[in-house]
């Protein structure tokens, strides 16, 4: 029986089991620290935080204090090994045996097996309920009666004396089984309410998530994209410059070889003149006239002064390069452009993943007051009436397409602009409207457009607006188009190159690159 007594002392009211790491709260009681914590967790966003045996409440998260001796205990107290289904609980009047409770009584507290049971049952009607230890927790820590009844407005279960007299007289208060109904509805209803949005979120979520997906696929695709395509540039510029360097020293080759011969000319040229010059000298020291005027004789002395004279002209010719000594400077640097600029075509077709397209206007579409240069590519105000060739197809004011269009794939092109006037830039369906100055590029759902308007910008699609700052006059432009995808972006092409904007659509007619020009501004499209 002690030891029944002991253990049910032991045995934390949450989870009914012997306590692991207790703790106990600024009250008293005591709990599984696991316990203790799950319970207060659940109460966080309620009206403070209260104990689970006393209700006393706790403005705030209440410490938790470790009950070192009560853990000792705990840990030295026996463990009972049960059979799988039985509770744990024992009939409190079988002193001689542990035998397990089928039921426990709230008034008499005590727990019962089933032959005591039937005892109790013929003597008294009690509230009878299944197995505790907790009973504590359905008795007032005040009154010490069962608690019966729920306050709706403190929200707390209450005694019979709690509802007559107290804090809690005139309150509203009803039976524990009525109040518990009437919040199941209410659990229920709530639980109708966030079902669907925990659906709904779970969808959000999935979404994000695959999105999430998407981009690290998609980054991946252009990291390998980027490394493949830096891959073959490396491979080209170092084929490019095994190829210049080659020339290189071919050139020095043949260059070497006239100036190789000239040397070795000299050198023998030299040799002979330093021998002379021994000579000369010997002839120079001899005190004896007539040996020294019979050794001239002997080394023909006239033909001395001769060979001197064309010594002179041979050293002036000297002083001047052979031809074909010199590198090829020119050659080497258009073979170098050249191949750059291979390279630069080939990455340009690369990276816009189609042909290179050489994008022109076209004259049949320019309004009379536009002027398009003779290359196609400027498209500039015009004050006066330039009298174009009446066509259906020409704008009536102000503006011009190209003449080719993208109906597919990837595209890139860029534009430079002037930092004075009105001009809008961007791409537009050839089905738009020609005549009438209401039909600009910009203000109807088959063209989108980058605008320029007294040094203010914006990005414009059926006439809705938004602005871009800047603070600077932008004056290259590049524009990005990838059709399947719907997308068109405008990027300045600046240090560091900054994305102006982008329109996100369903395309379903070629794209024309299109131009408006106006009070003195223009546009050009860069090769």
């Amino acid at each position: 029986m002690a030891s029944a007594d002991l253990l049910e002392e032991l045995n934390c009211s949450i989870c009914l089991n012997i306590y692991t790491d207790p703790v106990m709260l600024p009250c008293g009681h005591n709990y599984c620290q696991a316990c203790i914590e799950k319970v207060l967790n659940t109460q966080k966003g309620f009206r403070g935080y209260n104990c689970p045996e006393c209700r006393e409440k706790f403005p705030k998260y209440p410490a938790l204090q470790k009950n070192r001796k009560l853990k000792n205990i705990a840990e030295r107290f026996p463990s009972v090994k049960l059979e799988p289904g039985v509770s744990g609980i024992f009939c409190t009047y079988c002193f001689h045996a542990q035998v397990p409770a089928i039921k426990t009584c709230l008034q008499c507290e005590i727990s019962l097996c089933d032959v005591h049971l039937n005892i109790h049952n013929s003597s008294v009607e009690h509230v009878l309920t299944e197995p505790t230890t907790s009973i504590k927790n359905r008795k007032c820590s005040i009154h010490k009666e069962l608690l019966k009844y729920f306050c709706h407005e403190d929200d707390v279960c209450l005694c019979a004396s709690c509802c007559l007299a107290g804090e809690h007289k005139g309150h509203k208060v009803e039976y524990l089984n009525e109040a518990f109904d009437r919040k199941k509805q209410e659990l229920k209803k709530l639980l109708e309410l966030l079902t669907p949005r925990s659906e709904e979120i779970e969808e959000r979520s999935q979404f994000l998530k695959d999105l999430r997906r998407q981009l690290q696929y998609n980054a991946a695709n252009e990291t390998e994209r980027v490394n493949a395509l830096f891959k073959d540039i490396k491979g080209q510029i170092e084929a490019l410059e095994k190829k210049m360097l080659s020339e290189i020293s071919k050139q020095e080759e043949q260059c070497s070889l006239p100036i190789m011969e000239l040397i070795k000319e000299v050198e023998r040229e030299k040799k002979e003149l330093s021998i002379k010059i021994l000579l000369i000298e010997d002839l120079c020291n001899m005190k004896d006239p007539l040996s020294g005027l019979q050794q001239w004789e002997v080394n023909g002395g006239a033909l001395c002064c001769r060979e001197m004279e064309e010594d002179k002209d041979c050293k002036r010719n000297d002083q001047k390069s052979p031809a074909g000594s010199t590198l090829d400077a020119g050659l080497i640097s258009a073979m170098l452009l050249t191949g750059v600029t291979g390279i630069m075509t080939g990455v340009k077709q690369e990276i816009c993943g189609l042909e290179a397209t050489d994008m022109l206007l076209d004259t049949n579409t320019v309004a009379n007051n536009v002027f398009v240069s003779g290359d196609l590519k400027t498209a500039s105000w015009s004050e006066v009436n330039l009298h174009h060739i009446p066509k259906p197809e020409r704008f009536q004011h102000c503006q011009v397409l190209s003449s080719g269009g993208f109906s597919s794939g990837k595209h890139y092109w860029e534009v430079e602009t002037s930092k004075s006037g009105i001009w809008r830039v961007g791409m537009a369906y050839p089905s738009i409207e020609r005549e009438g100055d209401q039909y600009c590029f910009g203000d109807d759902k088959k063209s989108w457009c980058l605008y320029m308007f007294d040094g203010d910008y914006s990005a414009i699609h059926n006439s809705l607006e938004q602005p871009i700052s800047s603070h600077s006059p932008i004056q290259r432009i590049g524009i990005y188009l990838d059709y399947k995808a719907g997308r068109l972006s405008f990027y300045e092409l600046c240090d560091p190159i900054r994305q102006l904007h982008t329109f996100h659509a369903t395309f379903y007619e070629p794209l024309h690159a299109a131009l408006r020009v106006y009070m003195n501004g223009w546009v050009r499209i860069r090769s």
